[in-house]
């Protein structure tokens, strides 16, 4: 059976994963810069100084992105070089927009980005990821548990926008999102997963500014508030991480569908005595 079938048999659509370690991984105390992910003299000091004590976990999780991951195809074989600057560090300087114990929902969360890397950067924050492809959750659930953070990461299989994986989750204080979907489709997916005074963090490239501008009846629409385009990591990385924040100012119940009843009553057919309503051009008759 292949880790997906197995994944699937054992954790169906919307329920939380269990912890299994299967990856291998070299030590971590691998030396940065003699493996499949290395990492310049340039970001060394900028990743010791954003994970810490936890840098050597960092380095394992690279080496998982860069070995593991590429042959389960959650990263292309040649972002093994660029593992730090582009995947790890782009993703750990979103922790500074996140207060301290905050709980937060990973929408998308593929290999664990940007939420494996938030759990590594700031231990004080509980986090979700919820992803619904079971080789990525597969994945996912050996990691946290290699990496034993599973004390306060939990792994999710669903769609955030089914009330299926909906039931599994508590209103957070931060929603996080990273090349998962426009800006509206986020909106409507990642909103409703937040609290009242909660936000979105969406992490965006060049076109983030234009996408709020094109989406703003959207996001007024899920009770969002005016969104605001920051930039992450200013000074540590080069580029910035480009961040579109927006507050959840209030609380939006979905429409009701119309029902059954309704809609079939809604035809041209009465029930009442069978005849045909009058249509276009054809008259009422005594």
């Amino acid at each position: 059976m292949t880790d997906e079938r197995a994944a699937e048999a054992a954790f169906g659509p919307g329920e939380p994963s269990a912890p299994g370690p299967h990856l291998s991984s070299k030590s971590s105390d691998a030396v940065p810069g003699s493996s499949a992910a290395p990492l310049s003299e340039e970001l060394a000091p900028v990743a010791e100084q954003i994970f810490g004590d936890r840098f050597s976990l960092a380095v394992t999780y690279a080496e998982l992105l860069a070995t593991d991951g590429v042959v389960r195809g959650l990263i292309g074989p040649r972002e093994g070089p660029r593992i730090w600057d582009r995947h790890l560090l782009n993703c750990a300087v979103v922790a500074e927009l996140l207060p301290t114990g905050a709980s937060v929902v990973d929408v998308g969360s593929g290999a664990g980005l940007p939420g494996l890397v938030l759990a590594l950067a700031r231990p004080d924050l509980s986090i979700t990821l919820v992803e619904p492809m079971a080789r990525r959750t597969a994945f996912l659930t050996e990691a946290v548990g290699l990496l034993g953070v599973g004390d306060r990461v939990t792994v999710l299989r669903g769609r955030a926008e089914e009330p299926s994986t909906r039931q599994w989750l508590s209103p957070a204080d931060a929603v996080t999102a990273r090349a998962v979907a426009s800006l509206d489709r986020l909106v409507e997916w990642c909103l409703p997963l937040a609290k009242r005074g909660g936000r979105l963090l969406a992490l965006k490239g060049a076109s983030a500014a234009e996408e709020v501008a094109a989406h703003r009846d959207v996001i007024d629409r899920f009770g969002g508030g005016s969104p605001i385009v920051k930039c992450c990591g200013v000074g540590m990385i080069d580029p910035p991480t480009t961040v579109v924040e927006i507050v959840k100012e209030r609380d939006v119940v979905p429409a009701r569908a119309r029902s059954p009843r309704k809609a079939a009553g809604s035809g041209r057919r009465t029930h009442m005595d069978g005849r045909r309503r009058p249509g276009r051009g054809r008259s009422r008759r005594g």
